[in-house]
């Protein structure tokens, strides 16, 4: 499968590394364009990827294309592609954030098979999470398999309506800041007791990585879970306690609240 990516930020590099990574695809598989050539050449390069002279090249070669633009550029790239999705069945793969299929239609047309996603940056590792929506086409279309079949390579995938995106976003587009500075608070508090920044964080994210891990493998709620570290009169549920009393669930509620009502444009 020849995949091309119409923008080479940060996310499509994610998911480039992370395809490449999962041994997925080769560097020969992919078609790269952008803006700015000196900004992605290197980089194309060392992975061996083909760099294309134009969008329209880009849809031409390829078997599948994500779009990975800015939102404000979406209606000039899809019109300069429009003429080479036309001579070519080619699958489209939106991760323009705030950019609907219904949108999407309007410029590409109705008989166009797209997938709408949206990845987190965890992709990079093969531990991201990507929601997917396709569009009528997409969902009849035997390519849609093969496109999700690549992404659970690169994590987990969920398919999700798509009133329910910016709920996703705030649950794992933008939640790893969040954890990072959960992260980097408890590594400053291993720093107060005496121990390096460098061990003190290594400690706080092998602790967080193996807690999410044994969420994702047991059936038990992570509440259930929590309560299972929680020995009576313990230290732990004195920890809680103390941390539910400095406002700890309230503070990430209302941060994900905040993150949600901007995506939904609220």
């Amino acid at each position: 499968m020849q995949i091309g990516f119409i923008g080479v930020g940060n996310m499509a590099r994610a998911i480039i590394d992370g395809l490449v990574a999962a041994k997925a695809v080769t560097g020969s598989d992919l078609h790269l364009h952008s803006g700015h050539l000196e900004h992605y050449q290197a980089y194309a390069e060392s992975l061996g990827a083909q760099i294309e002279t134009d969008n329209s090249a880009v849809v031409a070669n390829s078997d599948v294309v994500f779009l990975a633009v800015k939102p404000k550029m979406v209606d000039a790239v899809l019109t300069e592609v429009h003429s080479a999705f036309t001579a070519s069945p080619t699958y489209l793969v939106s991760m323009v954030s705030g950019i609907d299929l219904a949108s999407l239609r309007q410029i590409a047309g109705s008989t166009q098979p797209m997938l709408r996603i949206m990845p987190n940056l965890n992709v990079a590792i093969g531990a991201g999470m990507t929601a997917y929506a396709p569009n009528p086409a997409a969902a009849t279309s035997d390519v849609t398999n093969s496109v999700v079949g690549l992404l659970a390579r690169i994590g987990g995938t969920v398919e999700l309506p798509e009133d329910d995106f910016a709920t996703f976003v705030g649950l794992a587009g933008s939640s790893p800041a969040f954890v990072y500075e959960f992260i980097d608070a408890m590594a400053s508090v291993g720093v107060k007791y005496g121990l390096t920044k460098k061990v003190a964080v290594q400690i706080a994210a092998q602790a967080v990585a193996g807690s999410a891990e044994l969420v994702l493998a047991r059936d038990s709620s992570p509440s259930d879970l929590a309560d299972a570290v929680a020995s009576p009169g313990g230290t732990t549920i004195r920890g809680m306690l103390a941390m539910q009393a400095a406002g700890f669930k309230n503070a990430v509620v209302a941060g994900l609240d905040a993150t949600i009502a901007m995506d939904k444009g609220e």
